[in-house]
């Protein structure tokens, strides 16, 4: 009898510890581990994904898929080349989505 309360007694405690576990898991979890860097040849730019600022992530984030191998990298938002180029880019799609 007291083996079975030590095994429910140390799985409730378990179940706690996990539930506790859930509640902070979003925190702090972003896709770039550091600030990315501030410039990569635009010939080598694939597909680019902005994510912006959540609950799981303080920052803004911007992710491109380099072009020959598929590789994704970082980019630092906060550098003016890139913001000269998402500039560049949404003008790009604004201007194209007008002349359809």
């Amino acid at each position: 009898m007291k083996g079975t309360w030590a095994v429910v007694l140390c799985s409730l405690l378990l179940i706690a510890a996990e539930i506790q576990g859930q509640l902070t898991y979003g925190k702090g979890r972003c896709s770039c581990i550091d600030k990315g860097s501030d410039f990569i040849q635009p010939k080598a730019l694939g597909k680019i994904e902005v994510i912006p600022k959540s609950s799981s992530c303080d920052h803004a984030e911007i992710i491109v898929t380099m072009k020959p191998k598929g590789e994704q990298r970082c980019l630092n938002p906060n550098s003016k080349w890139v913001q000269k180029m998402m500039i560049a880019l949404i003008k790009k799609r604004s201007s194209q989505s007008t002349h359809r």
